[in-house]
């Protein structure tokens, strides 16, 4: 015990230890950083610019300063040393304001704010106007001033760049290169101004800006820092007074409490749409596409501004905001919530839509084809095209009429010269023209035949390209259509769904839904993945969906009005597709109650079967959905109800509580787990969690550090569950019973004791629910032995005691029934274990002598499963016995020999000692 509280005192002094190298390691960082950024800050506020004439000596050239600037606009920690080398080698005295405008538009990380800041401070110790140029740049990023470009751009990276300039303007603050903390007073106003709050997302986008404000300059709201002792010079040196400090407080303050009461407004106007979205559940069934979609963005919008506020909070060391709880809803309430409220399930009981995540990841997670298809196989960019070629057409068709115009005025200005001429000169003209215009009309006529017959040369070509097109589509879609049968996996049917986009038209779409469609009534086990493809398809081909969809509500009117007690296959397929389709979200909910509502209007003969197969197809699903299950619920009420008014033969009453019970499982109690104390709690742990050959030595320091006289009975027990652990580490088991045997000779002894006594209780009980724990301490007393705690007369008493335990006695064929051969099974893994020491010496002659026992026993059990003939040859080629191996011929005498002595009920010591020995000595060593 002095021994175990001595080791414990030392490991707490070295964790202590280490958590005060740490917490020095801290300070001494804050204390450098904090030491680097005073001295920076007396040279920047104290700067040694040089003169002209030194200016005049450094490269002044374009091409030069025009390289560096460009540097300037992608600032980083590995491009720091290089620029500020290249900045100290050039004149940039007429390139101030270029240098401002590169830094201002630099895209700058959180990680690359103290190189830009070492970069500033350069260059303000070296121009005189550089800091002016620079604050004004830089805060033209909160007050860009009202344009359109600035409404129209990207909130995202206007957010990023604040963020970023915020956080610049703060360092350079601290730094000396910015005297007047005026600017962040403005900044802060602007920020904290309710005017944005009626913009929610300029909301959350200042939200972040000042929580990340309140935790890099607490000193401008008199909060307590990190490490005050060093930080009280520094700070004082900034020059911030009590007034300015209360006035940012009492801005933040006040914009706090402003966006606590939106959070509070936007709750309530959330919690009275879950009530309205309750009430149209418990009435419809459903929600709309509309509803759902308002509630979604406004649940996020909530969930965005209570996570700003929260985070805005902890900056400002406040509790975040505690919303009112209600009876019905809560501010984290969705759909699932409302719904399963209404049914009388409390939200933490709900169940999971999917029962695991592989079939989860087979309904939900479907591959995106725009990824793996151009989006012009898929028919996106056909509308883009049309435009063009449209546009391309009207382009020469105005040239053509420009022409046409130009032409017919040139011909009138003729006409006007011709008629302002003498009459006689007019009629010799008109006369001249018309036999000119007769020429033309018959050279015409020519060319337009001309014309035609080309045309119809060309259509005849394009007709012919087109049906060689359509003959090597149309065999390159049947070849991918009879792979559809062959399609049994999900990774098959993805990849046949991809190849289908590149053959993608509106007749080709066309007979893969009548293939789909025409799936074998036999090959149900197509359906989800046809269900699948299908899905897939729908998300850039909205027609094969409703195409599919109509045919199969066509059919199944079609067969339940028929009537007849015929086609019960091709009814069951044609459900079994639209439940399928409905768990992919492809068929609403409404089509698979309405064919429910059907059957259940005429339950009887195959409306029994349909209804049935319809709720083993999409009954869970739709009873485990929000927006379903109240609906469900209902009609699995009025199904049990029929099933109980109706005399129902016994096959159809077994197949309606199936499907009853699969949608809606009985309820069972909780679990109650037992609770033990922690030291048991630990013992557990390290031998069945943090046990194996890496911390076996950990592990035994760790038991002997335990109080023994409290814990060695239950350390016994926990070392005689080795079957609840894995089979691989039984032998580190027994290898920390080695281990403590060294100072507990008792616990070793113990061990011993109680495996020797499971495996007697095993024999006499022989129930199936114990073979595992059987075998695992069988195995275990095999390591024993190899780790020398048990003498090879134990081994063969017990090896002995499998054998014979329970024969010639009344209850033979409950012990050890004829058909059982577990005890061969515990036979081979005690050799199996151990049986490779027994190679020499005495202890090599009982294991022969056992050996022919033991195939007398082998014998006796007639015919033996394969898996125990294969553990035989495993075992008699680890142990080299060829001796196990019996001729054919003698085999099939000595087992008649055997049968005969049974008959005649002769006792095993008279047969164990009588000449069958001798036949079987024969039999092992001849062969």
């Amino acid at each position: 015990m002095d021994h175990h509280e001595d080791e414990c005192r030392a490991g707490g002094e070295h964790h202590g230890k280490q958590g005060d190298e740490e917490a020095v390691a801290r300070l001494e960082e804050i204390k450098k950083s904090i030491e680097g950024k005073m001295a920076l800050r007396q040279t920047n506020l104290n700067p040694e610019r040089p003169d002209s004439g030194f200016l005049r000596t450094l490269d002044s050239s374009i091409k030069r300063n025009t390289a560096v600037i460009k540097k300037l606009k992608q600032i980083n920690e590995e491009q720091k040393e290089g620029l500020m080398e290249d900045l100290r080698s050039v004149n940039l005295s007429k390139f101030v304001s270029e240098a401002v405008t590169a830094i201002c538009d630099a895209k700058l990380k959180s990680s690359d704010i103290q190189a830009a800041v070492q970069i500033c401070s350069l260059l303000h110790q070296r121009y005189t106007d550089f800091s002016p140029s620079l604050i004004q740049g830089l805060l033209k990023v909160f007050f860009p001033g009202k344009s359109v470009d600035d409404l129209d751009a990207d909130r995202n990276l206007k957010a990023m760049k604040k963020r970023s300039t915020l956080k610049l303007l703060l360092e350079l603050y601290f730094v000396g290169v910015i005297e007047d903390n005026g600017i962040f007073i403005n900044i802060i106003k602007d920020l904290t101004s309710t005017e944005h709050l009626k913009d929610r997302d300029a909301t959350q986008t200042n939200l972040t800006l000042l929580a990340s404000f309140a935790r890099q300059g607490r000193v401008f709201l008199g909060l307590p820092l990190s490490g005050q002792e060093f930080q009280d010079e520094f700070f004082k040196g900034l020059n911030i007074t009590v007034d300015q400090k209360k006035t940012f407080r009492k801005a933040f303050h006040a914009y706090y409490d402003s966006v606590t009461e939106l959070l509070q407004s936007e709750h309530a106007s959330l919690r009275q749409m879950e009530h309205e979205n309750a009430k149209i559940l418990n009435a419809k069934g459903e929600l709309n596409e509309e509803n759902a979609s308002s509630y979604e963005k406004l649940r996020k919008s909530y969930d965005n501004l209570y996570r700003n506020i929260s985070f805005l909070a902890e900056a400002l060391d406040m509790q975040p905001p505690v919303m009112p709880e209600d009876s019905h809803t809560t501010r984290v309430t969705t759909g699932e919530d409302a719904s399963s409220l209404a049914t009388g399930k409390e939200s933490s009981n709900i169940e999971a839509i999917w029962d695991d995540e592989d079939t989860r990841a087979f309904y939900e997670c479907l591959p995106d084809l725009r990824a793996f298809v151009p989006a012009v196989l898929l028919g996106e960019v056909e509308p883009k095209v049309i435009e063009q070629t449209s546009k391309a057409q009207e382009q020469p068709t105005e040239s053509s009429t420009e022409a046409d115009q130009s032409a017919s005025v040139a011909q009138d200005s003729v006409e006007a010269s011709a008629d302002s001429g003498n009459l006689q000169e007019g009629k010799s003209i008109e006369k001249g023209k018309d036999k000119e215009e007769k020429d033309k009309e018959k050279i015409k006529d020519a060319d337009k035949e001309k014309g035609k017959e080309k045309e119809k040369d060309t259509d005849k070509k394009g007709e012919n390209e087109k049906e060689k097109l359509k003959g090597l589509e149309g065999t390159n879609l049947d070849a991918l259509l009879q792979r559809l049968p062959g399609c049994v996996s999900r990774d098959l049917i993805d990849q046949l769904t991809v190849e289908f986009c590149y053959w993608n038209s509106k007749s080709n779409r066309k007979r893969l839904v009548r293939a789909l469609f025409n799936v074998p009534r036999t090959s149900l086990e197509l359906l989800p993945y046809y269900s699948r493809m299908v899905a897939t398809l729908s998300t850039c081909m909205k027609d094969v969906p409703s195409m599919l969809l109509q045919m199969l509500e066509e059919e199944f009117n079609f067969l339940i009005n028929k009537k007849d007690q015929m086609n019960i296959e091709t009814k069951i397929r044609n459900i079994r597709f639209i439940g399928e389709l409905c768990k992919f979200k492809i068929a609403p909910a409404g089509l698979v109650f309405s064919c429910l509502k059907t059957c259940l209007d005429d339950f009887t003969h195959h409306n029994i079967d349909v209804a049935c197969n319809l709720l083993e197809t999409c009954g869970r699903f739709l009873y485990r959905s929000p927006e379903t299950t109240i609906r469900m619920a209902n009609m699995l009420e009025i199904l049990m109800r029929l099933k109980n008014v109706k005399n129902l033969d016994p096959r159809h009453s077994t197949l309606v509580e199936n499907a009853y019970y699969l949608c809606k499982p009985p309820e069972r109690s909780a679990r109650v787990s037992k609770i033990r104390p922690p030291l048991h709690q630990y013992i557990r742990k390290l031998l069945f969690t943090d046990l194996d050959k890496s911390s076996i030595e950990h592990v035994l320091r760790q038991l002997r550090k335990l109080p023994w006289s409290v814990c060695e009975s239950y350390l016994l027990k926990c070392f005689m569950k080795v079957h609840k652990g894995k089979y691989g580490q039984i032998h580190l088991i027994a290898s920390l019973t080695a281990g403590l045997s060294r100072y507990h000779d008792e616990f070793a002894v113990a061990v011993v004791d109680e495996v020797l006594e499971e495996i007697r209780l095993g024999l006499e009980l022989n129930d199936y629910g114990m073979q595992q724990r059987r075998i695992a301490h069988m195995r275990l007393l095999g390591e024993l032995y190899n780790y020398e705690h048990v003498d090879s007369s134990v081994i063969f008493e017990t090896l002995y005691m499998i054998l014979v335990f329970g024969h010639d006695t009344a209850e033979q064929d409950v012990l050890d029934p004829p058909e059982d051969c577990f005890r061969i099974r515990m036979v081979i893994t005690l050799l199996q274990t151990c049986g490779h020491y027994f190679d020499r010496g005495s202890s090599k002659r009982k294991l022969d002598r056992f050996l022919i026992h033991f195939q007398r026993y082998i014998l006796s059990k007639g015919a033996l499963p394969l898996d125990i003939e294969f553990d035989l040859q495993v075992t008699k080629n680890a142990l080299f016995i060829k001796r196990l191996r019996i001729c054919h011929l003698e085999l099939i005498m000595a087992k008649r020999m055997l049968t005969l002595f049974m008959v005649q009920s002769m006792p095993v010591e008279t047969i164990l000692h009588s000449s069958i020995d001798t036949m079987f000595n024969g039999a092992l060593y001849r062969c």
